[in-house]
């Protein structure tokens, strides 16, 4: 069965993206099959896994309108499969935008993703997905079917006061539609360790969330901001970067922590 886990912030620019393709490609360097799903109608995570979002025959906008299913709609990047980290994704791109004004009228327009990801779930050991930076109908989609909610954050002050309103929007969602739903774990993005404040913060975290936080940190790095532009996530752009080595062993975290959930 497939582990479910939706990455999500409200907060923008805080490198949702950026871990979503990185962890997916971790994941699979260490042998998991995985699947990415793009909920952002940027299609940023679809661009950065070497998938041209312009050329998509089918997309996560075609399912969601079930006028597609998921193994019609998803992709693999040759790219990506050469350098051994080779994931299935399941793209977006400026379509779905529209998504949200089509399905607020449908039956189910919550449960859509989940019912359509339930008929793949043997494929794969890993479903990630990729959220937008607001609590919309597409949003609510990914956490509609997750186990699990990763939260990727910098340790800044305003990102407190965003991680109390996601916390409050998980218990919402857990309560009236999503039983299973829970964070897994907040993850340390962009991290500085030479930053006062970035260190006074990451304590407040540990104090106030203990296992909750990973023991994984992702440094700022600028080979992982590069990677984008190639197409590619910063683990095959630069296998040999900081950046890189600490997704592929926040990767061998996930695998340890799901076998003790």
């Amino acid at each position: 069965m497939a582990r479910i886990f939706c990455i999500a912030n409200q907060k923008g620019g805080v490198g949702k993206t950026t871990t979503t393709v990185n962890l997916a490609a971790g994941l699979a360097k260490v042998g998991q099959r995985v699947l990415m799903v793009d909920l952002d109608p940027q299609g940023n995570a679809t661009m950065g896994s070497g998938i041209d979002k312009r050329t998509l025959q089918t997309s996560v906008y075609d399912v969601l309108l079930e006028s597609a299913s998921v193994a019609e709609a998803r992709a693999r990047s040759d790219k990506l499969q050469a350098a051994g980290c080779g994931y299935d994704v399941l793209g977006a791109n400026r379509e779905l935008a529209g998504a949200e004004v089509e399905m607020v009228e449908l039956e189910r327009r919550e449960r859509r993703l989940r019912q359509a990801l339930a008929e793949v779930d043997a494929d794969y050991d890993f479903i990630l997905i990729d959220c937008p930076p607001s609590l919309s109908l597409l949003t609510l989609n990914g956490l509609c079917c997750a186990h699990g909610v990763i939260v990727p954050m910098q340790c800044e002050y305003f990102a407190l006061e965003g991680l109390a309103d996601l916390v409050n929007t998980i218990k919402q969602v857990h309560a009236n539609l999503n039983r299973d739903l829970a964070i897994i774990g907040l993850l340390r993005v962009m991290f500085d360790p030479r930053i006062t404040l970035q260190q006074q913060v990451s304590d407040q975290l540990k104090a106030r969330f203990g296992n909750k936080v990973f023991d994984t940190v992702i440094p700022r790095n600028v080979r992982l901001a590069e990677a984008p532009s190639y197409g590619v996530p910063g683990v095959v752009f630069d296998p040999a970067s900081k950046g890189a080595q600490a997704f592929v062993a926040f990767a061998q975290e996930m695998v340890a922590r799901i076998e003790t959930l």
